[in-house]
């Protein structure tokens, strides 16, 4: 599309609007419909330049946003049937171009543009100043993914770093005390906009950590313009969201909003409501998750059971004993030879042993001195000193004998010694 080189340049006709008599009176109506005649008459099609802010897609298709400057702002409108032809999407942010004409809408008693076309013409102050914080915070890779820590399943404690009066902590408080009553929830009150915010919020996340006031954090707001979620971009707010010990959400404005804290933060949540169901588990989703833990656990055990049943069932109790007598028969006959072996080889030996003692015996008996004096036999002493006599020349007469047969005693006295 083109459009003229100039900004916008309107003849203006004399205002229809005249100073009324004190005692004539208008109504509202009439005062309105004298107002849009005035503008609607004397501006024609023009063409504006601004930077876009607070863009507001509708249900129905058409698009509503402010233009403005440094010094001023207006109202704009781009209903469905020309925003289809556009070939971009207007984010906050954008500078652009606008044709269109300028319309009064009755019921607001507020006027706006609406724009048949639209183009970019680069981007606005903020979102370039945006992207410069971003580039450099990112530099110091306060945005990396190794930074994110985890959140807590449970919870026990949940901080919100929020406006104590805004829509964004009732709708927390209201998803908490549906989904999870038991959560304790910390209320660390803080602007969410103008000059003490930024500050502020990151004292509150400071105040956190040191004293350890809350299993996560919910840092977040409700939604608009790109200017209104300027705070939680500032670097105090970004650089305190990294450096947090405990899990941040970050849960700045509506789906398509977005801040520089979301991408400092452990995780970003589209909504502040979002947040509020992302660190409260359904307990009725977890007692679920329960049981059907328990009825998969419990058919892996009966899987099992049936399984260890399968395979035991070929050894019943007979099977068992036979199986048994089986393994034990070889060992059985093996004991029983080395047992006959073992009683063969002690008869063997004890056999032995007898004959030798039979034989030693013998031997012992004929070498007996008795078994000599069986056969008539006699030791002879001689009294006097008890010396056996062995020469009949070593005795003199009358001297007197003991002779010992193999039973009893004789003395005697010797009559003609040899």
């Amino acid at each position: 599309m083109v459009f003229l080189p100039c900004i916008f340049t309107v003849a203006l006709s004399p205002f229809i609007l005249v100073p009324m008599a004190g005692s004539e009176k208008l109504t509202v109506s009439e005062l309105t419909d004298l107002i849009r005649k005035t503008l609607e008459g004397n501006f024609g099609s023009l063409t504006v330049e601004g930077e876009l802010s607070n863009c507001r897609p509708s249900s129905t298709g058409h698009l509503y946003f402010t233009l403005k400057d440094a010094g001023a702002a207006i109202s704009a409108v781009m209903f469905k049937n020309r925003l289809r032809f556009l070939d971009f999407e207007p984010r906050d942010g954008m500078l652009l171009r606008v044709r269109g004409n300028l319309s009064v809408y009755a019921q607001r008693g507020t006027y706006q543009i609406v724009c048949e076309e639209m183009e970019r013409a680069g981007d606005g102050d903020i979102l370039l100043m945006l992207e410069k914080r971003k580039k450099l915070l990112a530099s110091e890779g306060l945005f990396d993914s190794g930074r994110k820590k985890p959140l807590p399943r449970f919870p026990e404690t949940v901080g919100v770093i929020s406006s104590p009066t805004g829509a964004a902590l009732r709708d927390i408080l209201n998803i908490l005390e549906r989904r999870a009553a038991g959560i304790k929830v910390l209320i660390l009150p803080s602007p969410v906009q103008g000059e003490d915010a930024p500050g502020i919020l990151a004292r509150r996340i400071e105040q956190a950590n040191v004293w350890r006031l809350a299993d996560v954090l919910i840092l977040g707001r409700g939604g608009g313009s790109l200017e209104d979620l300027l705070a939680f971009s500032d670097e105090r707010v970004v650089r305190a969201v990294a450096a947090s010990e405990i899990p941040v959400i970050s849960a700045v404005g509506h789906e398509t909003d977005w801040a520089l804290s979301d991408f400092a933060a452990d995780l970003r949540a589209p909504t502040p409501s979002a947040a509020a169901e992302l660190v409260s588990e359904n307990r009725s989703e977890a007692l679920g998750y329960v049981k059907n833990l328990r009825s998969a656990l419990e058919a892996v055990f009966r899987s099992r059971l049936e399984r260890a049943r399968l395979l035991i069932k070929p050894f019943g109790l007979e099977d068992l004993e036979y199986r048994f007598r089986g393994m034990l028969q070889p060992a059985l006959v093996r004991f029983d030879d080395a047992k006959e072996n073992l009683l063969l080889a002690l008869s063997d030996r004890c056999a032995g042993l007898r004959r030798r003692v039979e034989l030693t015996r013998t031997v012992l008996e004929a070498a007996s001195p008795l078994a000599v004096m069986e056969r008539g036999f006699s030791v002879v002493i001689q009294e006097k000193d008890g010396a056996v006599l062995k020469d009949g020349g070593a005795v003199q007469d009358g001297e007197r004998l003991v002779i010992r047969p193999l039973r009893g005693m004789v003395r005697a006295r010797v009559e003609g010694g040899a």
